[in-house]
């Protein structure tokens, strides 16, 4: 039997300026239709399911399509501020029970500068191969916004 061990020091930190109102980015992310629209890692990705209860202590719950599979994600909202910071836990087959995700919405000049960390990965390339995810969805998200 393996052990897969947990790096609680592996983190990754995306910044990104959009040009719309953080209210509007905010409710995006506590929208299931919107992240049907948005939650897109790669191309050729499609988010068949989402599913959200968008309160403190409560679940999200995500399948990502690919051309071969389902792919499902998920976690619990751990702090909801309003059109300021969403946290939650990061749950799927590729991070750890630990991992979780820190979203900051800050007003800007040009819009929202939207800064999104996740923090504890099982290896510097599950880190790296969120990364461009996350870019990918934020990147997403930017598009769907204007």
């Amino acid at each position: 039997m393996t052990t897969t061990e947990i790096r609680t020091d592996l983190n990754l930190s995306i910044h990104r300026v959009i040009k719309a109102p953080a209210e509007k980015l905010f409710q995006a992310w506590l929208d299931p239709e919107m992240l049907k629209k948005f939650m897109l890692p790669g191309p050729n990705m499609s988010l068949p399911s989402a599913k959200v209860d968008a309160r403190e202590g409560g679940r999200f719950d995500l399948i990502m399509r690919d051309a071969t599979d389902d792919m499902p994600h998920g976690g619990v909202y751990k702090k909801i501020d309003p059109h300021s910071q969403i946290i939650f836990s990061w749950e799927s087959a590729w991070s750890p029970a630990e991992s979780e995700v820190t979203l900051d919405f800050e007003p800007v000049a040009e819009g929202t500068r939207v800064t999104l960390t996740h923090q504890t990965f099982y290896d510097e390339e599950k880190r790296d191969n969120h990364q461009a995810g996350w870019g990918a969805i934020l990147a997403a998200l930017d598009e769907l916004a204007a």
